[in-house]
């Protein structure tokens, strides 16, 4: 498949982790992923401004799996850099990555039966985007 053959790709981005590990950095009310760990972003703010669209990638405003507790640090964080929040699916139970990753297929594929999702953990630190999505170019070439 040639990046051409699409308009955009769906980024999903997983934001229901608790971050416990890091406390206290890191609170059950305010995970390691909204907070400003490097720079002047969270890692959060980080990952969806990763995830906007570059020369030769399109992306699609994110799709955010969290959970209830932290949707509205999601619009907020997002809305201050600037990016349309986009769809907030709220996990009804924190159960790992798999079941996040399945219930934002089965959204995206309900609204574009050919959506081409790119899921990402919301806590990474990836510097070089360039390279980055570079990277991603290849894998749909």
């Amino acid at each position: 498949m040639k990046c051409q053959e699409f308009s955009e790709i769906t980024p999903v981005l997983l934001a229901g982790g608790l971050g416990t590990r890091l406390w206290p950095l890191s609170r059950k009310s305010y995970p390691k992923q909204f907070s400003n760990f490097i720079g002047d972003m969270s890692l959060f703010q980080a990952s969806a401004q990763r995830l906007t669209s570059s020369e030769g990638l399109s992306f699609a405003a994110p799709l955010t799996m969290t959970n209830a507790d932290f949707r509205f640090i999601v619009v907020e964080q997002l809305q201050a850099i600037g990016i349309e929040p986009g769809a907030i699916l709220i996990e009804p139970k924190t159960k790992n990555t798999a079941p996040a990753i399945l219930a934002a297929c089965l959204y995206a594929v309900a609204q574009d039966r050919d959506a081409i999702l790119l899921v990402a953990p919301s806590d990474h630190v990836i510097p070089q985007v360039a390279a980055f999505h570079a990277a991603i170019a290849l894998g749909l070439d």
